[in-house]
């Protein structure tokens, strides 16, 4: 018997935001099982962590958010078509946290620090250079807007792996 398997299915209502919406169905073990990895995937990641301003480099938070399109993929391949596409169904929510939330903030910023990057003196540590980069304090800004975002996902996939109300 799998590990969702003798838990009770109920309704579940979530909110996500990035234009995603709410959304309010049963889902099924298949969901569940892929929620919960996705749960784990998500909150293990130090772009979901509270990142102090004198703390890590963003490259490694931008480097961690990039590695989710690929762990959610596999998530999604994995479990197959039962975790749907649609708005109320996890493998829907999934693509379009992937396509409203993560995309358009690293589109931005990827190839914006990638650049000051290749600025780097030799000698100059990376923690140096990134320290010395004027849009450094905006971009933590908006990872910690984001990082809000990708709390509320986290929580919403809580709620439908069954491990939260």
């Amino acid at each position: 018997m799998a590990k969702f398997d003798a838990v009770q299915l109920t309704e579940v209502s979530i909110s996500l935001p990035w234009g995603i919406g709410a959304a309010k169905w049963k889902p099924d073990t298949t969901e569940r099982s892929a929620a919960w990895e996705l749960y784990v995937e998500l909150v293990t990641r130090i772009a979901v962590q509270p990142l102090d301003a004198d703390a890590g480099l963003v490259r490694e938070a931008l480097n961690s958010l990039y590695s989710l399109f690929g762990s959610t993929r596999e998530v999604l391949r994995t479990a197959g078509p039962k975790v749907g596409a649609s708005k109320e169904s996890v493998g829907g929510i999934a693509i379009a946290v992937l396509n409203h939330g993560l995309r358009p903030f690293l589109s931005k910023w990827h190839p914006i620090l990638q650049e000051w990057e290749a600025q780097k003196p030799q000698g100059v540590s990376a923690v140096a250079h990134e320290k010395g980069w004027e849009l450094e304090p905006i971009l933590r800004q908006e990872l910690s807007e984001l990082r809000n975002g990708l709390e509320a996902y986290a929580q919403a996939l809580a709620k439908i792996a069954g491990i939260s109300d």
